[in-house]
């Protein structure tokens, strides 16, 4: 299949899926969402591994709110929440073991495709952010996730602060699982181990896992909901669209 907001390889028994929105700074529209929900689904029986990766300079800059306050915009867009919820459940979930490959800027929803992977691995270059409070939001849909790979004040940390915060730091919270000066090394020498697991045994270690740890499918109606309910608020709306015409912040005047 040809997608417009990402590229899909399958190389041995390793699905890549990069995000490929250099023109929207690889932020997330409801096209992207549900291209990743078409890829994962393609290669469910035939992927081991799932390793999803962003540009050099961008991994994801989260949502787009271009698209979000835009009278033309994605008309999927009040379904994204959920879709995207339902997506880091499969990345989670899912039968394979999933790697995001984490360089340059990551922010908001971005961290939730890092904290939903089972691996997550950096180089020096890597800066992640949660800088939603900054726009009135709350990561509600990340924050299930982000909990259960850090812990609650650590999730509370970065979303208090939106302070962005090196790879390396970001390693040691536990935010990712390594860093190196080149993420690429680091990523080939995990594919070589990973790629001897059989599609049976990560099949039935994930559900097992998935049962004795935090239940994030029971956690997405508040997240998507809280969700709904903040980017519905006209408020908040506002400031997003100041942001996006004239790069105002909402503290700032015009």
């Amino acid at each position: 299949m040809i997608y417009e907001t990402i590229k899909v390889r399958l190389q041995d028994s390793v699905c890549f899926v990069q995000f490929d929105r250099p023109e929207a700074n690889n932020t997330i529209c409801g096209r992207l969402v549900e291209e990743c929900h078409d890829a994962l689904s393609a290669y469910e029986d035939s992927a081991t591994v799932v390793v999803v990766s962003g540009s050099p300079e961008i991994f994801c800059l989260g949502a787009d709110f271009a698209d979000v306050t835009s009278p033309n915009g994605d008309r999927t867009q009040d379904d994204v929440p959920s879709l995207l919820y339902d997506l880091w459940l499969r990345l989670a979930t899912g039968p394979y073991v999933t790697i995001a490959q984490v360089r340059g800027r990551v922010n908001a929803g971005g961290i939730g495709f890092v904290a939903a992977c089972d691996i997550a691995l950096g180089d020096v270059t890597a800066q992640l952010s949660l800088s939603e409070l900054l726009f009135g939001l709350y990561p509600a849909c990340v924050l299930p996730f982000l909990i259960h790979r850090i812990g609650f004040q650590k999730a509370h940390y970065l979303t208090l602060t939106t302070q962005p915060i090196s790879g390396t730091r970001a390693c040691e919270m536990g935010l990712l699982d390594g860093c190196e000066s080149s993420v690429d090394r680091l990523l080939q020498r995990h594919l070589q181990r990973l790629r001897l697991l059989s599609k049976n045994a990560i099949r039935s270690y994930k559900a097992y896992v998935n049962r004795i740890t935090v239940p994030l499918r029971d956690l997405k109606s508040p997240a998507v909901a809280a969700n709904r309910d903040l980017f519905s608020d006209a408020r908040n709306l506002h400031s997003i669209r100041r942001y996006v015409e004239h790069g105002v912040f909402p503290w700032e005047s015009m």
